[in-house]
This record gives C-alpha cells, sequence and structure tokens, in this order.
C-alpha cells in the first residue's frame, strides 16, 4: 500500500504508443482470413479485427459525444487529493474509485498531499497533458479557482470535485458528502448515552459544508436529551491529527464524555482517556473497539458509478451530483452501532435511533440543513 500513497511520477504515465501494421500487411491478412472462412463452410465465423480507422480505445471523449461501449475499454481515472489519503474525506472517494478499479471498469491512478499553495493546478495541468485521463476527481476545496481554471481548458475532460459551488458548463461536475441525516442519527446516540451531559464535537473549519453536519449532530443530540451541552472546536486544518487530538483531550478535560471526531485524530483521544467517541466519513471502528459507537458514514460508490457510466455512453454533463450522497440513494449512512462499547448501549435507545432512521427513509421526517458556525464553537489559530 506504501507504494500508491506516494506522489505519482507524472511524467512515467504518458499513454503507451500503440503499433500500428501496414495498409497493405493488414489487407492481406484480412483477405487470407476470408478465404479461409470460405473454406471451412458451415463453421462458424471469428470475430473481425476493428479496422484501421477505428479510433483509439484511448482517446478521451468530449462531454456528451458517443463513447464506446463499456465491454470495449476501460475509463483513465485519475485522482487527486489535497490531503494524504489517509484523512477520511479524500479517503471515501478514493475507496470508490479503487473498487471500480477492482471491478475491472476503470484503470486509476491518483496522487495525494498535493496541499494548497498551487500544486493542485500544476498536477493537473501535467495529468491533462501527459495522460490524459477521461475522467478526474478529487477535492477543489481549498484549491476551487486553481480546479476550475484548469478544467474550462480541457473540456473533453470530466472534471468531478468535492465543491461548495455550482456546475460549469461543459465539464464540471460537483459533489459533497451530504452526511447530515446519519449526523442527525448520530447525535440521538450521542445524547443518549452521555452521563456527563457534555458532548464535544472537533471539526476542521467552520464553512458551511462542515457547519451543516455538526449542527444536525447537535440537534439531533438535543432532541434526545435537552440537558445536553455540546462543545465544538474548529482546528483550522482539514488533516491534522495531532492538534485534533489535542482540541478533543481539552473537552474531555472539561466534562465531555462523548465525542464526535469530525477531524482524524479525535479518536484517539478518546481510547486513551476510555470514553466513547463517534467515528466520521468511513466506519472507524476498528481505531477503538471499546469506544467507537458508530460513525458518520459517507459512500461515493453511487456517485463514481454514475459517472463512470455517463462518460462510457457519452452522456456526461456538468452537473450537481449532490443527490448522490444522500440516504436515500445510499451515499450516507449510519454505520453499525456497536453494542461492545465501554457501557454498552441500551436497547431502547437503539430503538428509538432506528425508528427514526426509518422515517428519514420514508421520507417522513427531514433533518434541517443549518449551515450557520455553531453558536459558542472555537476557532483555533483562526
Amino acid at each position: 500500500m506504501s507504494d500508491r500513497r506516494r506522489p505519482l511520477d507524472l511524467g512515467a504515465h504518458a499513454p503507451t504508443p500503440r503499433l500500428r501494421l501496414p495498409v497493405a500487411f493488414t489487407t492481406l491478412a484480412l483477405s487470407l482470413a476470408l478465404a479461409l472462412a470460405a473454406c471451412q463452410g458451415a463453421a462458424s465465423p471469428s470475430p473481425s479485427a476493428a479496422p484501421p480507422s477505428a479510433p483509439e480505445a484511448s482517446a478521451a471523449p468530449s462531454a456528451g459525444a458517443p463513447s464506446a461501449s463499456p465491454e470495449a475499454r476501460k475509463l483513465k481515472v485519475f485522482g487527486a487529493f489535497a490531503t494524504a489519503i489517509e484523512e477520511p474525506w479524500d479517503g471515501v472517494i478514493h475507496a470508490a474509485l479503487q473498487a471500480e478499479k477492482d471491478a475491472g471498469r476503470i484503470d486509476y491512478q491518483f496522487t495525494d498531499s498535493i496541499g494548497y499553495s498551487g500544486d493542485m493546478e500544476r498536477v493537473l495541468r501535467e495529468v491533462a497533458e501527459k495522460d490524459q485521463p477521461d475522467v478526474v476527481f478529487g477535492d477543489a476545496f481549498g484549491n476551487e479557482e486553481a480546479v476550475r481554471r484548469v478544467a474550462a481548458e480541457y473540456p473533453k475532460i470530466a472534471f468531478v470535485f468535492g465543491s461548495g459551488g455550482g456546475p460549469a458548463d461543459p465539464n464540471f461536475s460537483v459533489f459533497d458528502n451530504w452526511i447530515h441525516e446519519p449526523a442527525y442519527l448520530a447525535g440521538m446516540l450521542a445524547g443518549g448515552l452521555t452521563k456527563s451531559n457534555v458532548i464535544g464535537v472537533v471539526g476542521g473549519y467552520p464553512v458551511p459544508e462542515v457547519n451543516r453536519i455538526v449542527n444536525a449532530f447537535t440537534k439531533g443530540a438535543q432532541d434526545v436529551n435537552p440537558k445536553v451541552e455540546v462543545k465544538v472546536t474548529f482546528i483550522s486544518s482539514w488533516f491534522d491529527p495531532a492538534a485534533a487530538k489535542e482540541a478533543a483531550l481539552a473537552q474531555i478535560g472539561a466534562g465531555a464524555d462523548v465525542l464526535f471526531a469530525e477531524r482524524f485524530g479525535v479518536i484517539e483521544a478518546a481510547v486513551e482517556k476510555n470514553v466513547l467517541a463517534i467515528g466520521n466519513m468511513s466506519d472507524q471502528k476498528d481505531l477503538g473497539p471499546k469506544n467507537v459507537v458508530t460513525s458518520v458514514t459517507w459512500n461515493m460508490g453511487p456517485t463514481v458509478k454514475y459517472v463512470i457510466d455517463q462518460v462510457l455512453a457519452g452522456s456526461y454533463t456538468a452537473q450537481d451530483l449532490k443527490d448522490f450522497s444522500m440516504v436515500a440513494k445510499g451515499g450516507a449512512a449510519l454505520s453499525g452501532i456497536n453494542t461492545d462499547v465501554v457501557g454498552g448501549v441500551p436497547q431502547d435507545l437503539i430503538d428509538k435511533v432506528m425508528a427514526r432512521e426509518a422515517e428519514i427513509r420514508a421520507g417522513t421526517f427531514r433533518v434541517d440543513i443549518n449551515e450557520a458556525q455553531p453558536a459558542g464553537s472555537t476557532v483555533k489559530g483562526g
């Protein structure tokens, strides 16, 4: 696994030239094949080779242009990630793309830890020129203008990026982690499990995309337990496990006995102090089998599958792919509730959460979207 986490040597991935046979040789071979078929009479004919004028399989399709069938070729897909792939947000995108690679539908390469100091634009330009992928997935947060600028210059490549903005014709689609619904359910568990009535949340930045998750979590906790106090700390980083752990330890010192690990590093503090934790983005039970109650999970599989199907069909257009990250389409869910945590989980609380989840799926209960900065939250280093 370690070799996949190093930045790609972009110059090593230019398309390999295809061997082209001389036309006269090809014509002779075709004539011999036809003669042989005539001699065989009733024998079943062999599939014919594609004529020399057939388009190259590796050519990137234009958005909306006819494309080869899924059986004819694999798409070339590139992942451009600002943070290390261990960071759960980018890790979820990577996992969905890796699953499509494992299924044989795409050839997939990626570069992570690109950062926010201008390297994203350089990486994307080099990939677009040298590797010529069909699709580029990634996260635009913190690199928004650079990503959109490159996408506009390469309209034949489908750019699909996490973004707080809208899509841009003809080729720039957007998505986000709309996981406020399972965040509400996780809040219900936290509110029902706390003994101190103090819950901690450690987040990245107080931006709308994070605020809506934290606010939904807080609402779920307070709906179950009106006495609960939720302490929210933003560490002003998308990936700083040490800072996240430090903030979590401070919240534990202030009385929190359940923590929502919106950022990576919080669960380590929970395990160290033997308090309960709730993971984020992916199922993080393995980080603390006796401490992680559940996780608010995001599944990029539906989004990735939809985009790949669209590009293969030649029908890709710039879209807001928001719906594919919702509970209704399988893009968001609460992971299994871990009843083996310290102190256990009461069955009546589990039943209450499951009943509410069923209402969300049925459309009879709506989790409000509140993207304002949580009241009383603290921003470190901001």
